[in-house]
Formats: C-alpha cells, sequence, structure tokens
C-alpha cells in the first residue's frame, strides 16, 4: 500500500535517512522503532508530505504522491502531542473538521468510548495530556482512513483508554487497513505489530516479522530478541 523507494533527507549536514527502501501493506500492523535520533519521525513526516525528501519516491497505491497532496485524504495521523486552537471546544473542533471534509462515512467510535460527546464543550486549553491524547485517537480514526500511521499512541493514556486504542488498532487491521505506529513500550508493540522496522542512523537495521525475530533468535519476548540482534551486530 505504501512504498517508499531510496529515501533521502539531510537537515544541514545532518544526515536522517539514508535511502530507506520499506514497503507497509495493507492488513497488517508495522512498528517503526528505534533510538532517539534514528529516524523514525522524519521518514513519518515524509510519507505524510510534512517534510520533503531530498532524493527517493514515496508510492501510495501505486501513485507517486509527489505534488498530489489529495492522497493525504487516505491517511489518519496521531502525532506524539497534539496541537489544537487553545480556545477552541472539543465539539467545535469535530465539527469544523466534519465541515471541511464533507465526508459521509465516519468512524466515530473512539468519540464515544472515550465519552468525548459528554465533555464536548471543553475548551481544548483545559483538557488534561490524556484526554487531548484521546481526541487525537479519535481524529485519526474519524474519516475512515486506509492508512493509520500512529505516532506513540498510548503516551499519556490511562490502562483503560490504552486497551480501547489497542483494540481499534487490532481492528483495524481486521478491516485491511494499514496501520503503522511509534513505540518504545515492546510489550505493546509485540501485542499489536506483525512486523518490526528497526531504524538505527537513519539506515533500516533489520525489518522482519516478530515470529521471524523470535524464531532467528531463540527467544520468546520481543523486547529480548530486538537486544540480542543488536548486540550481536555490535560486533560483526
Amino acid at each position: 500500500m505504501i512504498r517508499v523507494e531510496k529515501l533521502e533527507k539531510k537537515f544541514g549536514k545532518l544526515h536522517v535517512l539514508k535511502g530507506i527502501d520499506a514497503l507497509f501493506e495493507q492488513g497488517q500492523v508495522i512498528s517503526v522503532i528505534g533510538p532517539n535520533g534514528s529516524g523514525k519521525t522524519t521518514l513519518i513526516k515524509c510519507i505524510l508530505g510534512m517534510v520533503i525528501a531530498d532524493k527517493g519516491r514515496i508510492f501510495l497505491n501505486e501513485k507517486d504522491i509527489a505534488g498530489n497532496c489529495s492522497y493525504r485524504n487516505e491517511i489518519g495521523y496521531m502525532a506524539q502531542i497534539g496541537r489544537y486552537p487553545e480556545n477552541m471546544k472539543i465539539g467545535q473542533l469535530f465539527t469544523m473538521l466534519r465541515d471541511i471534509r464533507k465526508q459521509k462515512s465516519l468512524d466515530e467510535e473512539l468519540l464515544y468510548e472515550y465519552a468525548l460527546d459528554k465533555i464536548s464543550g471543553k475548551a481544548m486549553r483545559t483538557l488534561s495530556g490524556g484526554t487531548t491524547q484521546k481526541v487525537s485517537a479519535a481524529l485519526a480514526f474519524l474519516f475512515n482512513p486506509k492508512v493509520l500511521i500512529l505516532d506513540e499512541p498510548t503516551a499519556g493514556l490511562d490502562p483503560l483508554a490504552t486497551e480501547i486504542l489497542k483494540a481499534k488498532i487490532l481492528k483495524a487491521k481486521t478491516e485491511g487497513k494499514c496501520v503503522i505506529i511509534t513505540s518504545h513500550i515492546m510489550s505493546e508493540v509485540e501485542e499489536m505489530a506483525d512486523k518490526i522496522m528497526y531504524l538505527f542512523e537513519g539506515n533500516v537495521n533489520f525489518y522482519k516479522t516478530i515470529s521471524d525475530l523470535k524464531s532467528e533468535t531463540g527467544e520468546q519476548k520481543l523486547g529480548k530478541a530486538i537486544a540480542q540482534i543488536m548486540r550481536k551486530q555490535q560486533y560483526v
């Protein structure tokens, strides 16, 4: 569904992406992980069109996204920290976006699961970090996108809200959607993801299924499997 070819990006002398090749397919949850500064956010922003790559191409459904902003209608994005007009109320925010998109097929499940309809009169500036995350999650799914890009989606959520979102992500997978998540919580990655892309210093260190990672290392826990691979590569 999303194909990335030879993607490169520099910020001044800092070479952030170094020829990334990747395929993100339908009906899968792919977790993009790696240490801070590895290029995860830049890769996501290139796919979203928020950052323009210096070299390489990105395709959505075999169509080059370059110069074509309409492809973004197919993507739901949840930023790690949502930024919204401070004085706008929750209900106004959702109404505004519905009016802009004018889309009939909506997915309002999280809106009601998180009871955001019951606090629609609250201004965004008054919300806790966790409630703001709930708003971001509900907006990411609202327009029933074929692709979901979720950056640290459970950060700041309480345990119940986290379980609701994880169930929603897994449901999206069964509906044939492509879900790309970043997370530092390996237990959640193991629970949700089918594949792991590990970025390190702008390169794809490995891109494998969780079952292959465990089989190759003999480890039952994902975190230990990844740690073993990284230790071996340090001494090669």
